[in-house]
């Protein structure tokens, strides 16, 4: 376990490193939502055992506060980007009763789509400039739904994992 001055102490998860830093934003369910610092994984598929450098901290601890001062217009373009994912992949299912057997969701905007978006898994910051929120997608909860931001503006949109 390590000390950094923006992070606290920073020592080995379930999902890679994390810290005493928890996410919270009254759009999302719970608190305490934990955020991972570094891949989990290397490019060979086994977990990363060594702890972010102090360097590496920095640059999170850099990331995430840029991410946070941007929070508002970041959140405006997930719900954006998960609105648009759901009409593309699962409204043809959820808006007809002959494909899902069940009455229409009836989910024809942004807000209507929101609740369905709200549970937060957990957060991870990469270098690059990069923020990955992983959510527990209410309509599709075996692949989820993740979003990649780089630099404040989202980069990819995908199931968990795969973005």
């Amino acid at each position: 376990m390590q000390i950094h001055p923006y992070w606290g102490n920073v020592g080995q998860d379930w999902a890679g490193f994390s810290s005493d830093i928890t996410f919270n934003h009254s759009f999302f369910q719970g608190s305490d939502i934990e955020i991972f610092l570094g891949e989990e994984f290397d490019e060979d598929g086994d977990e990363i055992e060594e702890a972010p450098t102090s360097a590496q901290l920095d640059g999170f601890a850099a990331t995430y506060q840029h991410f946070m001062n941007n929070m508002e217009s970041c959140l405006d373009e997930l719900c954006q980007k998960a609105f648009e994912r759901y009409q593309r992949l699962y409204a043809h299912y959820y808006e007809h009763t002959e494909e899902s057997g069940e009455p229409p969701l009836n989910v024809d905007t942004i807000d209507k789509h929101d609740p369905y978006i709200k549970e937060l898994m957990y957060l991870r910051v990469l270098e690059g400039h990069t923020v990955k929120l992983t959510i527990r997608y209410e309509l599709d909860t075996e692949h989820g739904m993740e979003f990649r931001f780089e630099n404040g503006l989202i980069a990819a949109v995908g199931g968990i994992a795969t973005t």
